[in-house]
């Protein structure tokens, strides 16, 4: 690792002026929404079945994630730079990976908690305990953090000018090994067992535990039965392909030898839009966020 870095500069999405103010209104405006959203899971008392515990920690994890990265973005445009330090460039890609992965992982271990509660009902108090909740949040933040000091080991040496390009709006962790002078061998031997580990390995566990679900629900008898079980999947399912299109494009997209100004368009809405959607996709159908929006709006309603 050198010492001669002094900065990077990470590529905008736009650098016409005149949009600048209008980027700045639009992004801050959609952060406030999305943190807004998420806060409203969080902070309700109501929502206290394993369930929304796992949502409320997703929420958490999302309000992170999306801060990492936007925060850094919005301070960019007001201050017309487009520099970040070589620490503060790696504590942004170490944050990005512990907060996205646990998202990853939550997800998973929400599609485990349909799992349970609809192939085993009668056992899912018992399963879904409060302290097993408790861990498997815990073992999710672990994952992340395990991910992030992996990428760190591998990336941390850069080439040896004072001042590189990144191709994208933030530190991204496959853009910022491209720029690693350690040995290739290594670096792809680590993306391959993180690729497997972090994505194939959850992704496989979600699909598994909607094979064992659909199945359950198919021998349902009443049609009724079978669409109250399903509407309890849909948002979570929804979700799960909102994360994982945007970040296989997006991956797809940072592989290429030039990563151009529509990969940054197509991580802002990995890193940006796909949090925003979360707390809004699960209120749709859910009665229980709807009477916590209400909740909280004749609260807000008093207060005036």
């Amino acid at each position: 690792m050198i010492t001669q870095m002094v900065c990077l500069y990470a590529m905008g999405l736009s650098e016409d002026p005149d949009l600048q103010p209008l980027l700045f209104g639009l992004l801050l405006s959609r952060y406030l929404v999305t943190e807004f959203g998420k806060l409203l899971i969080i902070s309700d008392s109501h929502l206290r079945t394993p369930m929304y515990f796992f949502l409320s920690n997703l929420s958490l994890a999302d309000i992170c994630f999306i801060s990492t990265t936007v925060s850094k973005m919005l301070a960019n445009i007001q201050t017309h730079s487009r520099a970040i330090s070589y620490v503060g460039c790696l504590t942004q890609m170490s944050l990005f990976l512990i907060f996205g992965c646990m998202d990853d992982m939550l997800l998973t271990v929400m599609a485990y908690d349909r799992f349970v509660a609809i192939c085993q009902p009668l056992h899912y108090p018992t399963i879904m305990n409060p302290r097993f909740c408790g861990l498997l949040v815990l073992v999710s933040f672990f994952l992340g953090l395990l991910e992030s000091l992996l990428h760190n080991l591998v990336g941390l040496p850069f080439t040896n000018s004072k001042s590189v390009e990144i191709a994208n709006f933030f530190c991204d962790p496959s853009q910022m090994l491209s720029l690693s002078c350690s040995d290739t061998l290594t670096k792809n031997i680590v993306m391959c067992f993180v690729g497997a580990f972090y994505g194939f390995l959850p992704l496989s566990g979600i699909c598994f535990s909607y094979y064992k679900i659909v199945s359950t629900i198919l021998r349902i008898p009443s049609s009724s039965g079978k669409y109250k079980a399903f509407s309890t999947c849909g948002s979570h399912l929804s979700i799960v392909c909102l994360f994982y299109g945007t970040g296989i494009g997006v991956y797809l997209l940072s592989d290429q030898s030039s990563f151009t100004r529509n990969g940054a368009v197509a991580s802002v809405m990995y890193t940006m839009v796909t949090p925003m959607l979360n707390p809004f996709v699960y209120s749709l159908s859910n009665k229980d966020i709807k009477g916590a929006l209400r909740r909280w709006l004749h609260i807000f309603s008093l207060g005036n």
